[in-house]
């Protein structure tokens, strides 16, 4: 018979920011995995780009920059709540369509947040 895994305490200090860095690129390398955030970073890239190029002032690129940011961190929650749902009620449920549907939504807004921003800046730069 096998041993149970065995539960490793969690370390403090340097290593602990070490730690928690592995943890958030392994779920930058998941969330990467999403058509959805992909297309996001090229819209963003893109975006950032084009705001360069109309001379938009650094206040406007670094704003859209940490929207496009914010925009993939609510796609990463959203990511998540869509793995657990997914577990939880893998079949068909009003529950888990609710639940996905409102992480849409979070991720629509932002996105839409992030959009007029940049539309924003394009029409108005400096």
């Amino acid at each position: 018979m096998s041993e149970p895994p065995k539960v490793v305490p969690p370390r403090s200090g340097l290593l602990h920011l070490v730690d928690a860095t592995g943890y958030s690129l392994q779920g930058l390398r998941r969330l990467l995995r999403e058509s959805a955030a992909r297309h996001e970073c090229l819209w963003g890239g893109l975006g950032l780009a084009a705001l360069l190029l109309r001379g938009a002032s650094a206040g406007q690129v670094i704003g859209f920059a940490m929207l496009v940011l914010a925009l993939l961190a609510v796609e990463a929650l959203n990511t998540a709540l869509e793995e657990i749902v997914d577990h939880l009620s893998p079949g068909w449920s009003e529950m888990a369509k609710n639940a996905k549907d409102l992480g849409s939504l979070a991720v629509g807004l932002t996105a839409l947040i992030a959009g007029v921003q940049f539309a924003t800046a394009m029409i108005w730069p400096g």
